[in-house]
């Protein structure tokens, strides 16, 4: 009778492989919990501890404060300025507008109608019935649903003085047609005439406006603008503030962020430190 053929022989066998099995999970045990200990506590708190001691302001956010404390914003997100005495940031498409929770662009194509025309929707209103109690829903007036790089463009033009041409067919337009009764531009007669397929309306600026200046970005929260779209926006700020254009040149040329390494990215120009600088160099009266 051969050795394993002895009672008993596989017995010993069983025990070992079941032996290896357990001490296969313990190893397994401890380097997970020696894993998690190294990968979610000490090395996070060494990442955190050499940001706050080396990177504070960057690690923190790259806040920008007032001297009372109030934050003001960050250097790294943009937001909207729209009055004359400011530089306007990109446009966004990030939720409202410059929203961190909800950061997106457009997502429209090049070919895009929509992003080039811009689009109207029409609007709903409750009305009372004549017994005084029954609601009903009617058609209300059309809204602006996407204004479109042309739209941006003519507005871009009028806020800073910049000549251009409305033309229908090829011949120039009557801007009084797209006028409402106190000489303002209506955004919704604008638009509708932009998609206008049988004639529609162009404008045509009379010096190149950078794509910056009309189109958001992917993030919808660059909080930068090109050198050019900046010296298009310069006569404005300067006349609003009444300053020498050739001081408000010089803030622009010094919150201009060079390529990284002088290689890497193009110039810009961070238009929330920018107009903070204004603020405190050149208050507007």
């Amino acid at each position: 009778m051969g050795e394993n053929d002895r009672p008993g022989a596989g017995g010993g066998g069983n025990q070992t492989k079941m032996k290896d099995i357990l001490i296969d999970i313990k190893n397994t045990v401890i380097a997970t919990i020696l894993l998690g200990i190294i990968c979610c506590g000490i090395y996070p708190v060494v990442v955190w501890a050499i940001g706050q001691a080396l990177f504070h302001h960057q690690a923190n956010g790259s806040l920008i404060t007032a001297k009372d404390g109030t934050i003001l914003g960050s250097e790294l997100i943009g937001q909207p300025f729209s009055s004359d005495k400011y530089f306007n940031s990109r446009t966004s498409s990030a939720g409202t507008g410059y929203d961190a929770s909800n950061s997106s662009g457009s997502n429209f194509g090049p070919t895009s109608k929509k992003l080039v025309d811009g689009d109207t929707k029409q609007t709903a209103v409750e009305q009372t019935g004549t017994d005084g109690k029954t609601v009903k829903i009617a058609a209300g007036p059309d809204v602006v649903d996407y204004d479109g790089i042309k739209l941006r463009l003519l507005n871009y033009c009028e806020q800073n003085g910049i000549a251009y041409d409305l033309l229908q067919g090829g011949k120039p337009a009557d801007p009084k047609a797209f006028k409402d009764d106190k000489g303002n531009y209506d955004q919704v007669k604008l638009i509708n005439a932009f998609n206008d397929d049988s004639n529609p309306l162009t404008i045509k600026s009379h010096v190149l406006i950078p794509a910056d200046a009309i189109t958001s970005s992917a993030s919808g929260l660059d909080p930068h603008i090109s050198p050019a779209n900046a010296e298009l926006q310069l006569a404005r700020v300067a006349k609003a503030r009444n300053v020498d254009p050739d001081k408000v040149r010089e803030l622009v040329e010094k919150y201009t962020d060079k390529p990284f390494l002088g290689l890497i990215g193009d110039p810009g120009v961070n238009v929330l430190k920018l107009n903070l600088a204004l603020d405190d160099q050149y208050p507007a009266k």
